[in-house]
């Protein structure tokens, strides 16, 4: 097992040097499902919730997100974003939407968090815009499912 990257020798919280680290294509991709009733799905295929076009929304918000990750989690560098794509997949006999965020940057450090991130806004979202017809839903399965890149290499979840 490896060591915790983020403490120093004497186990003082600090952000990791990437200063010597080579400049390379970095990728993750992330995803996380909220369930829900079928109404509340329902509300939301047909694209007139009261709030809006709430998966349009929540993408917003997950890009928005990803971009703002080294404001939230204190130790990430900040990160200069090539793209970001945020996919649904709706499964409606579990009465569910999957959320997959897939971040790529040129640059020193990779980009989990900010997959992650948006993967987490993007759910969060989701609720706050259907919370008033649905106060239980449940967010689940935030997860990285692969990165490329970076000394490390590649990263596939089993």
């Amino acid at each position: 097992m490896g060591k915790l990257t983020h403490f120093d020798n004497s186990g003082q919280a600090h952000m990791v040097d990437v200063g010597d680290k080579a400049s390379t294509r970095r990728v993750a991709v992330a995803s996380g499902v909220i369930q829900m009733s079928p109404a509340t799905l329902r509300l939301i295929q047909q694209g007139n919730a009261k709030k809006g076009d709430v998966l349009g929304i929540a993408r917003i918000a997950a890009i928005q997100a990803s971009k703002k990750t080294s404001d939230l989690i204190p130790l990430c560098h900040p990160i200069a974003l090539t793209k970001v794509a945020i996919t649904f997949e709706v499964d409606e006999k579990h009465t569910a939407i999957t959320c997959t965020a897939t971040c790529e940057t040129t640059g020193q450090t990779g980009v989990e968090m900010e997959a992650l991130t948006a993967v987490s806004v993007c759910l969060l979202t989701i609720y706050d815009m259907c919370k008033g017809l649905d106060r239980g839903m449940l967010m689940s399965d935030i997860k990285l499912l692969e990165k490329h890149g970076g000394k490390s290499g590649d990263w596939l979840a089993e």
